[in-house]
Order: structure tokens, then sequence, then C-alpha cells
């Protein structure tokens, strides 16, 4: 039997994974489905394949033939194709359309003045990348799709169910508030920002954890079709996306910082807003993004998990599988990683090497 801990993105994606492969599969949550106290919620994450690293290329590539196979599997829509641009001088849009060019992604590379051409409400100060395969996805809705079909498939979850402990002899005892033991031949941990309270017998690699903020922005045009959009410069970097639900029952666009949170852990996060972040956003909209009013109508908070290189955690010590695709950029691989995961329970593969416990210069 396999134990799943956590069923966020991550974690709901390796019990669907593992029970459409016959696997034996008890799913433990210590929330609701689709809470709001870690990082998966919400109605839209970008996918994008605009990465100047090759390994991320190829990664994302991966990840969309896995989202089409859960689209299927579940008869759920998740994925809807936007383009994306990237820009600003820090997001290198020569350098990653190299990198596109190389495995044979479809892009475009455009000067200030063929791009606001295109997207007047979109302000340009330099050449942007458009990538047309980028989208949103929605998290809530893949959560919701990765559990239904996992329990279809014979998977237990547990929900409301709080893991207070686990050990590791020859397999991995789980221990939950309830008084359940649960012995499982491996034990896959996907608990997000609450890895690090686990104080699991692995050596896991440095993890922060930090309270981050987005906002939404009505739309002053709202038949406009928007793109995702990452823009950085010597000063912030920016992330923008359609916001579906998140934003109300008109069009919006859910846009905020990429890091610069608030140190804090999964207990003792405070929920609240920092005005200053709200105060940059807003200014970035009205000076970047004049198609959009500069006063939020809609905000909340959620965690990021990071590691000091930014590459995710994904390996085995003993009975234990250490899942934890972070740093804020690791939601659009999640049918990929629960592929890779599942593997990495039943013994089929290796991890990537980048992905180990423990990383080498």
């Amino acid at each position: 039997m396999i134990a799943v801990v956590g069923a966020g993105l991550m974690g709901a994606a390796t019990a669907w994974q593992l029970a459409r492969q016959g696997h034996e599969v008890t799913l433990i949550e210590a929330y609701g489905i689709g809470h709001k106290q870690g990082s998966s919620h919400g109605s839209s994450r970008i996918i994008r394949r605009a990465y100047t690293d090759p390994f991320y290329v190829g990664l994302t590539g991966q990840a969309y033939e896995h989202w089409r196979e859960l689209e299927h599997d579940s008869s759920t829509p998740l994925l809807r194709t936007t383009g994306g641009l990237d820009l600003g001088e820090g997001r290198d849009p020569e350098g990653l359309a190299a990198a596109l060019a190389a495995a044979g992604v479809p892009y475009e590379l455009l000067s200030a003045e063929a791009a606001v051409e295109r997207w007047p409400h979109i302000r340009f100060t330099g050449p942007a990348l458009y990538h047309p395969e980028a989208g949103v996805v929605d998290a809530d809705q893949t959560v919701a799709a990765c559990l239904r079909r996992a329990v279809e498939r014979g998977a237990d979850a547990l929900i409301g169910v709080r893991v207070t402990g686990i050990d590791v002899r020859d397999k991995g005892l789980v221990r939950t508030d309830d008084g359940r033991e649960i012995t499982a031949d491996t034990v896959v941990i996907a608990a997000g920002a609450w890895l690090p309270d686990l104080q699991l017998p692995v050596p896991l690699p440095p993890l922060s954890v930090t309270q981050q903020q987005v906002f939404h922005f009505p739309q002053r045009e709202p038949q406009v079709q928007w793109p995702i959009l990452v823009s950085k410069d010597e000063s912030m970097q920016v992330f923008g996306l359609p916001s579906g639900a998140d934003g109300g029952p008109l069009p919006t666009m859910k846009v905020a910082e990429h890091g610069r949170g608030t140190p804090t852990t999964a207990r003792t996060r405070d929920g609240v807003v920092d005005p200053l972040s709200r105060t940059r956003v807003s200014d970035f909209v009205r000076d970047r993004l004049p198609g959009l009013g500069p006063d939020p109508v809609a905000e909340a908070t959620c965690l990021y998990t990071t590691t000091p290189d930014e590459d995710f955690v994904l390996d085995r010590h003993g009975p234990l599988v250490i899942v934890s695709p972070c740093s804020g950029h690791g939601a659009k691989f999640a049918p990929l990683i629960g592929a890779m995961a599942a593997d990495l329970a039943t013994g089929r593969t290796e991890p990537p090497p980048r992905f180990r416990l423990q990383r080498t210069a």
C-alpha cells in the first residue's frame, strides 16, 4: 500500500497517477479539498514553456502531455490557452527565444512597437517574447478532478485528518490525529509549505516559506482577451494572468510580485495582505498595464516554499518519497510531477539529479 500525505496539486496528482496504475492508495489531507491553507488553491495558475533553462523547457513539454491525459481521463477542461508574453530586461526575451528555438517551441520575438500594436492595453519599453502555447490552468478544478478520479479508481481519501508523525522502519508508519497508525510500503509526502513542520527523518535541503499576495484588477474593456505575462526589471518581477472565478463576476487580471514575500511558516502565517506590495503592484499596473483599472477588486494571500536554487525536491529516502515542486513555478507541472512521484514510489525510476535531496554543485 502507498500512502500520500497532502492533497494539494502534487499529492492529488500523485494519488491519481498511482490509482490509475492499479495501486492501493490512501490519501491523507488535514483540511478540506480546495482549502486555502497552502499553495494549491485558486482558479488560475500560469502554464508556459518560456524558460532559458533547456531542462525546464523539456519538462514543460512533458507536462502538457500529462495535462491532456488528465483532461481526457477526468472529462474536465483544465487548461486554457491564452498565449504568453515575457518582457523587461530581466526576463531576457532574446535568451528565451534562443532556448525555445533550440527546443522547437513556437515563438515570436517582437519589437516594442510591434508588440504594442498587437496589445495596446500593455505598455512595452523594449522587445518582448510571445509564445502561443502559454495559458492558465485551474488549480481548484485540477485538485478536484485528480481526487475524484483517484477515488473512482479505488483510492481511499482521509479528508480532515492531520498527520502527526511519520516513522521509518522497514516500511513507513504514518500517525494521525484521530489515533490511526497507517503502515505503508511507501509514503509519498507532498505537504507543500507544511513540509518543514513534519520533522522528517530525512536530510531536506534548506526550505524557506514566505507569504505572498495576489491582486485582481478589472479590465477596462471586458471583451479583450489578455495573454499571460511575466515582466522583470531591475526593481521587481511581476506576473499577470486572467483571474478566472477568483476575480469576481467580471473579467479581471491576477497580478502579483514573484518572490519578495514575508518569511513565515504554514502554521504562523497571518493571511494579512502586505499593503506595500499592494502599492507596488498597483503602481506597476498604473504604469505598465493601462488596460486595467489600477485599484484591485479582490486580493488574497498564498504560500511559497522555496529552495536556494529554485529547483524542485523530488527524491526517495528509504520508504519515503519527498515531493516539493515549489519556488513559485511548480503548479504548471502538477500531473507530470504526479507521474514522476508515482514512478519513484513504485521503484520504476530514479529522480532527476537536480531534484535530489542532496544536491551536487
